[in-house]
């Protein structure tokens, strides 16, 4: 009877830990279900924003590599060059990914950016969790991580895909470390880890940090600076055998920095435009900002502009004050180790985009904070918990506490997020919060412009160059506007004010080439085209329009040059292949002149001077065996239907074709329709030509060309 009475209580405790195990898979489910729901509670909304007219250009919706989708030449160039001053392929590779599912669709781009920082939450109370096997502080770290404002700019900024997905990397490179450091320590777990932490560093490489992140970890909550029982050792051989434990990482992190340098050659800012010492105050500064918006996120921008005079000796002295007298309170407390690990995360992380090596105008970002304040957050949760260990009601008062702090964070960012929704929301609010942004003057300039408001555009930049006539970039937007409502010579004026501010700005030198190139100063466009290509090798606009300035002036070997490499870059660029056409036509080489031509009808089929041309060549060109008259009078009735039968040269063209194929008196009446709109144009040397073709179709004739087509 004892006997059976201790096997039935074996089987009641077995089921009582089986019971209290499900529990607690249902309690870890339904916070993880929690941190989703808040996510996209407050981020949600994004997936009906637009993109913004800073950084998105470049890194979506204006960048070949990327619109294409993904693609294995795309993949490559993602690994083997760098762009926008940057090195991160697999941050290339998920905008590829994107827009071949979503196209130029923003809200599916906003959607990817959301579902990796929920994925973050998740996987950060996750691993606090397991790490701690305190349940309730983890989440509450995870809420605040997944909901705070200060969040708003890494995942409501299509461009800031870097942030997000470095960080779904660092959470699982830390789940990959704690699974190899509480062992077994296998290789192939050291293998996961060197994995994730470099797909990391190729999404962003702000995670160089990593490697002393991870040595913060095993102090605490790993605790593998404790001296196991019987060693014989002494602390400084620990942790030498922790530090050597992650050279591996280390020389990733050392690999990464001297791509990023290499990458963002262009993009730092040099001593002599920013002093050291400036540097050091402003990086000093940006630490105490930084930490008190993390306890009040008021004021935030999109751009915070330099200002020399926030590194003033009060506010220095304040936040040495402050960041000292922090540090030297966690040293005093070292004792409770978070603190030690929480501090030096967050100092740590922040370490890299400080401002001490500055690239970029920003005093500090609100993106840079992605990573670097879940120290402080867990720094603060377990202190809090800790504080309140002997109130008798503790649990009710950090319960009330955590959904008051929870409540008033979410509606926050939610209204942060709100002013993401398109460019002009975005920079107004910016403005209102700064002063003497330039950056926000400029953008949004751009964006009531695009909205067709070019009036107030230009106004607010003529406002900004009246502060500092000095400011290159406004100087460029102010050009490119202007040349946009036909003042041609005002805006080469600002244009050239530009480059004699700032000489090395691509973008410059191709607008001002190509505006030179409209008005036919072939000579100086070609010197500006050729520039921009220089700053900007992979630029597609530049040798496109090289191309065309060199086809012009009869350049042909060079032009063809430059068109192919247009065409290397972006295949699917419409007018590179129809000037390239046009110079292969010069060149004699008729089918592979059609071939370009064919190409653009295929990315264009509606574009009547691709039509016109293709059909004039296979309506006159002097080879037999490259005609097709019936072709050709399908091609050019198209032509002159989309020019609504206005233009003597597709009229002249389609004349041309219904030779080709005997059909001589539509010939005549069409070439007589042609003779009568050229000259009502005023256009002599076309109608002289169109009288020449008419003389050949009333003796049934047909005409035969061997001179270029025309290009645009």
């Amino acid at each position: 009877m004892r006997q059976r009475g201790k096997n039935q209580i074996g089987r009641g405790e077995a089921a009582a830990i089986r019971l209290v195990a499900l529990h607690d898979r249902w309690r870890l489910l339904g916070i993880c279900v929690f941190l989703i729901a808040i996510t996209w509670l407050v981020f949600g909304q994004t997936v009906h924003f637009d993109f913004i007219n800073f950084d998105d250009g470049d890194y979506v919706y204006k960048n070949p590599g990327v619109t294409h989708g993904l693609t294995l030449a795309g993949i490559v160039r993602a690994f083997t060059h760098s762009h926008a001053a940057n090195w991160h392929p697999l941050t290339w590779i998920s905008h590829m990914l994107d827009c071949q599912l979503y196209g130029l669709s923003p809200g599916g781009h906003h959607a990817t950016n959301v579902v990796f920082h929920a994925a973050n939450a998740v996987l950060l109370f996750m691993i606090l969790q397991g790490m701690t096997g305190l349940l309730w502080r983890s989440a509450f770290v995870a809420a605040l991580f997944a909901i705070h404002p200060l969040h708003v700019e890494s995942v409501a900024w299509v461009s800031e895909r870097k942030d997000v997905l470095s960080g779904l990397f660092f959470m699982l490179t830390m789940w990959a470390y704690v699974r190899y450091a509480r062992g077994p320590r296998s290789a192939r777990r050291c293998a996961l880890v060197l994995i994730l932490f470099a797909c990391g560093l190729m999404s962003k490489s702000m995670l160089v940090t990593m490697p002393f992140v991870l040595l913060l970890l095993d102090y605490w909550p790993l605790k593998r600076f404790a001296q196991p029982r019987g060693a014989d050792g002494n602390t400084f051989k620990i942790v030498r055998q922790l530090v050597l434990e992650k050279t591996p990482l280390f020389a990733l992190s050392l690999a990464s920095c001297v791509v990023t340098v290499f990458a963002q050659n262009k993009a730092l800012r040099p001593l002599a435009a920013i002093s050291l010492p400036s540097r050091v105050g402003n990086a000093v500064v940006a630490y105490k900002d930084y930490l008190l918006q993390m306890f009040w996120p008021s004021n935030l921008a999109v751009f915070y502009p330099w200002d020399v005079a926030r590194i003033n000796g009060s506010n220095l002295l304040l936040s040495g004050v402050l960041i000292l007298g922090i540090s030297a309170l966690v040293f005093v407390l070292r004792q409770r180790r978070y603190f030690v690990t929480g501090w030096l995360w967050y100092l740590i992380m922040l370490g890299p985009v400080i401002g001490v090596i500055q690239v970029g105008n920003q005093a500090r970002a609100d993106r840079y904070t992605y990573l670097p304040h879940i120290g402080l957050y867990v720094l603060l949760t377990w202190a809090a918990a800790d504080l309140c260990m002997r109130w008798q009601h503790r649990r009710l008062f950090l319960a009330v506490l955590s959904v008051i702090i929870l409540a008033g964070l979410a509606i926050a960012t939610q209204i942060q997020a709100s002013y993401w929704r398109n460019s002009e929301s975005l920079w107004s609010e910016a403005l209102s919060h700064t002063a003497d942004n330039v950056i926000a003057e400029l953008n949004l300039g751009e964006a009531v412009d695009t909205l067709g408001r070019s009036t107030e555009a230009i106004a607010r930049f003529e406002r900004v160059l009246q502060i500092d006539p000095n400011q290159p970039m406004v100087h460029a937007s102010l050009g490119a506007i202007l040349l946009k409502i036909g003042k041609t010579d005002a805006a080469l004026a600002h244009l050239q004010k530009s480059l004699e501010i700032q000489p090395e700005q691509s973008s410059v030198h191709l607008s001002l080439g190509t505006a030179l190139l409209e008005i036919g100063r072939l000579d100086e466009a070609v010197t500006h085209l050729r520039k921009a290509v220089e700053f900007v090798p992979d630029s597609v606009e530049a040798h496109a329009n090289l191309g065309l300035a060199l086809l012009q002036m009869e350049r042909l070997d060079e032009s063809v040059t430059h068109l192919q490499r247009a065409l290397e870059i972006d295949p699917n660029h419409a007018n590179a292949h129809y000037n390239l056409g046009n110079t292969l036509l010069q060149m004699g080489r008729f089918n592979e002149a059609l071939a370009h031509y064919n190409k653009a009808l295929e990315i264009n089929p509606n574009d009547a001077e691709v039509l016109n041309n293709m059909a004039w060549v296979l309506a006159t060109a002097p080879d037999a065996s490259i005609r097709n008259g019936e072709k050709a009078v399908e091609m050019a009735q198209r032509a002159v239907s989309l020019t609504s039968n206005s233009q003597p040269r597709t009229t002249a063209t389609l004349a041309a074709a219904f030779a080709e194929t005997g059909r001589f008196p539509d010939a005549v009446k069409t070439a007589e329709r042609g003779l009568q709109l050229a000259t009502g144009q005023g256009n002599v040397a076309l109608a002289n030509s169109i009288r020449t073709q008419l003389g050949l179709y009333r003796s049934s004739l047909p005409f035969r060309d061997t001179r270029s087509s025309a290009s645009r």
